[in-house]
């Protein structure tokens, strides 16, 4: 996958570019196989190459996002300051990914401020989408159990 086909680079510097490009590992995950767990050290952003992820939070996987496209983004709490990952993710189908380790990044968007700011506009969108596709699963269910709605 060439970074600069990813929705959240698209358009920026070829500088920027090349170096995120320096900083990429692709890896390939078998079914079953975990890319991180909840509560652990948030080091990396992953992009899905091919694949199936299942981010699930909670015990018991109580809230599921599927990570099913080509391009798509996860891991974020390794770019917003947390120190661990609020989620699981784990591999439904064989999964390739491109990891980016959080510092690594850090330091290209110190670097690149323009691209960097981009970036973070472009992450604040997805994860918006993301909180509101959400919302309205939650309250669909809601109301097919016959709960008061609260929106």
């Amino acid at each position: 996958m060439f970074i600069n086909e990813i929705d959240l680079f698209k358009g920026m510097g070829q500088g920027f570019i090349n170096e995120i490009a320096k900083v990429i590992v692709e890896e390939s995950y078998d079914v079953g196989s975990f890319l991180f767990k909840e509560g652990d050290p948030a080091d990396y952003f992953f992009v899905l190459e091919e694949g199936s992820v299942r981010l699930t939070i909670g015990e018991e996987g109580h809230i599921t996002y599927t990570i099913d496209t080509s391009g798509d983004s996860f891991g974020w709490s390794s770019l917003v300051d947390r120190s661990t990952y609020t989620a699981n993710a784990e591999c439904t189908q064989p999964t390739k990914v491109v990891k980016i380790e959080k510092e690594k990044l850090n330091n290209i968007f110190e670097k690149h401020r323009f691209s960097g700011l981009l970036f973070y506009k472009r992450l604040a969108k997805i994860i918006g989408e993301r909180l509101i596709n959400n919302y309205r699963v939650l309250l669909s269910a809601y109301k097919k159990e016959g709960q008061p709605s609260y929106g």
